[in-house]
């Protein structure tokens, strides 16, 4: 691991792609981007975030959100095209705009990667999970992934992982280090309010589930072990499944099918309604099996939750003793845990205590910006000061 500078020179200017852009209206990567941008401004930098537009909207600059810049390149929302192609764009914007460092989400960007070093400037590339093992692509799309963890080897100046697993990983594939910076939590805990009342909820009165709508992130087995509980205990607390997903109509359609009415699906939520819903539930299930530490995971986590976690690598490995896990994709065993911390209040009680103190320890957001700061500052200085283009 790289060993930091003590203090970080002011200024720079840093630019952040691969997103959907801020504020944080879709996954993971946004609420990072949003909460790691916010910060390093905060901190007196110079921060501009990539977001995505049609071809038929407006390119280029947008309002700034809180201080940060923001900059919209066009893309073709399709399931295939849209990341790739918005890469190719806001790499090429960035090419006539100045910055000192650069830092890229996703390694499905990282084949136009070569665009940035033109730049000469310091890039990092955090490069998420194993993405190509998503049920969700194709040949051609698991090829590009491919692709996208050797470009990112090749190309970044430092590899960024959010997890061991996936530090591990990339060190036994690629022979490559990478420097470990997970992601952070900011709980804001609000009492029951409209979002409650407009899906009917009553707070530490239902279990909470948060994921893109996918395949893999398992939201159709979480539903199927909650109909086994309620073939035995009909009066039990609902499913609140919060989440969406822009490209998966037929796997939606068929979680729907499923579902009981007890089933309570919010859609995409975020800001003050996704808080109120983290801030009341009785428990949380994690169910995703690829990607590495998962933002709604230790944020559930940051709010006091019992938490049930899927028991990948990834998830143990955030997880540590704070929480139960169930075995991988065994979601009959999820049914059993459910039933028994339904009855044992003493215990989920418990266990979400020593998740929140886990959380706000090992997953500081002050401590992770400080490590994206002190290793921008080092690389700049390693790389001969900054570009004035």
């Amino acid at each position: 691991m790289i060993m930091a500078q003590d203090t970080c020179p002011k200024q720079l200017k840093i630019a952040l792609l691969g997103t959907r852009g801020i504020p944080a209206r879709y996954g993971g990567f946004e609420t990072f981007a949003e909460q790691l941008s916010t910060r390093l401004v905060e901190r007196g930098h110079q921060v501009t975030v990539y977001g995505r537009c049609s071809f038929l909207q407006r390119w280029g600059a947008r309002e700034p959100y809180r201080e940060v810049a923001r900059r919209d390149t066009p893309t073709i929302f399709h399931k295939y095209l849209e990341t790739p192609l918005h890469a190719l764009t806001s790499f090429i914007d960035l090419l006539f705009r100045p910055c000192d460092a650069i830092l890229l989400c996703n390694a499905a960007n990282s084949p136009f990667a070569p665009i940035l070093r033109l730049k000469r400037v310091p890039l990092l590339i955090n490069v998420d999970g194993i993405e190509r093992n998503r049920a969700k692509w194709n040949s051609l799309g698991k090829l590009w992934y491919m692709l996208g963890e050797r470009c990112s080897v090749w190309l970044a100046t430092r590899v960024v992982s959010d997890a061991k697993v996936i530090a591990d990983y990339y060190r036994e594939a690629f022979g490559c280090e990478s420097e470990v910076i997970p992601y952070g939590v900011h709980p804001t805990v609000r009492s029951a309010g409209p979002i409650l009342e407009k899906f009917g909820l009553t707070a530490n009165n239902y279990i909470l589930y948060v994921s893109r709508l996918e395949p893999e992130n398992n939201a159709l087995g979480v539903i199927e072990a909650y109909n086994s509980l309620l073939r035995e205990n009909p009066g039990a607390m609902p499913l609140v499944i919060v989440g969406d997903a822009p490209y998966a109509a037929e796997y939606k359609a068929k979680l729907r099918a499923v579902a009981s009415p007890k089933v309570v699906f919010t859609g995409f939520q975020f800001g003050e309604a996704y808080e109120e819903l983290q801030s009341n539930c009785y428990l949380y299930v994690q169910a995703t099996e690829v990607g590495g530490t998962h933002p709604a995971l230790i944020e559930s986590m940051s709010y006091g939750n019992c938490v049930i976690a899927n028991g990948t690598p990834e998830n143990l490995e955030v997880i540590g003793e704070a929480a139960r896990s169930f075995g991988k994709n065994d979601f009959a065993e999820l049914a059993v845990i459910l039933r028994e911390l339904l009855a044992d209040h003493e215990q989920a009680a418990r266990l979400g205590a020593k998740a929140e103190e886990r959380a706000h320890a090992q997953f500081s957001w002050d401590s992770i910006v400080s490590q994206y700061e002190k290793l921008f500052a080092q690389l700049v200085a390693r790389e001969g000061g900054r570009e004035h283009a």
